[in-house]
């Protein structure tokens, strides 16, 4: 197939794009691909013709423009196949106020939470417990956010958020487990578990080889693993995610899996979450590009 890997874009998450991209097109090659990297700006029409040419896009952006519906709205009005969610589920699921909203209508536990507009005030008084979560609600790889002990650091830590999101996303802080679930087609692969260097999984934790440790299979019952890759399973389904994605939680003492986010595409880097659940699970990187541009090319 001729394939164009997307990458780049302009998000806070470019470089990490450029790293999955690449890690996506050197895979592509090795199956036998006919490939063109293409770093995304701004200026979408400049690639229309390159875009047009090929057979299928695989997208290696991440964040906003590239996960957000933005980019899947371009490639569908140019009726080119492309990899990962649609319009639809890439602008929900970007959107923690709107996916933690949808779930919690399902039944499905989330940390307690309250959002903030872009332009209201942090209320007087905030009916959480402390420590709290701030972070933006249309972000990823932990970018902008911050865990607080007590109100006193409440006004920081919402202007760092707003620095990458209008909205702001407060939630309790869940002590126990940092745990991920990978679904690749509509099957669940095993769980994993997170223990990071630094105070929480932050952006250097998530990109620094040595700074976390992982656990796949996660160290848990196979009956709580099982459940929790059920409501995995449930979430993706629910916001109508296509070929992959990746569902975090964290996991209390007792066992309870509360939802934190979806992510539409998930990092495809040297230290991403989806490939080492994949590789536990048997496949290897290469093997799971080529599933993904299988599920993508069948629609």
């Amino acid at each position: 197939m001729k394939i164009a890997v997307i990458m780049g874009g302009h998000s806070g998450e470019r470089n990490v794009s450029l790293d999955s991209g690449k890690a996506i097109a050197d895979a592509c090659i090795s199956l036998g691909h006919e490939v063109q990297t293409l770093d995304i700006n701004m200026d979408l029409v400049s690639i229309v013709p390159q875009i047009k040419s090929v057979d299928l896009v695989f997208n290696g952006l991440h964040g906003t423009g590239g996960e957000d519906g933005t980019i899947q709205g371009f490639l569908k009005s140019l009726d080119v196949p492309f990899t990962g969610s649609g319009v639809e589920a890439s602008a929900i699921c970007m959107d923690k106020r709107v996916s933690k909203s949808l779930a919690e209508n399902k039944g499905i536990k989330t940390p307690d939470w309250i959002s903030i507009g872009s332009h209201e005030n942090i209320p007087n008084e905030i009916s959480l417990n402390y420590p709290l979560v701030v972070k933006p609600s249309r972000e990823g790889s932990s970018l902008g956010l911050s865990i607080i002990q007590d109100q006193s650091r409440l006004p920081q830590a919402v202007e760092l958020a707003k620095q990458h999101s209008g909205v702001v996303l407060i939630e309790e802080y869940i002590h126990g487990k940092e745990i991920t679930v990978s679904i690749i087609g509509n099957e669940a692969f095993p769980v994993v578990e997170i223990t990071p260097s630094h105070e929480f999984y932050d952006y250097q934790c998530k990109y620094t080889k040595g700074l976390s440790d992982y656990l796949c299979p996660a160290d848990l019952t196979e009956e709580t693993s099982m459940r929790i890759q059920a409501i995995a399973l449930e979430i993706h389904s629910m916001m109508r995610c296509r070929h992959y994605s990746r569902v975090d939680f964290r996991m209390d003492e007792k066992g309870d899996a509360y939802f934190l986010e979806i992510n539409t595409l998930p990092g495809m880097t040297s230290t991403s979450l989806l490939p080492k659940s994949a590789e536990a699970n048997g496949l290897s990187f290469i093997n799971l590009i080529d599933k993904i541009i299988q599920l993508a090319a069948h629609g």
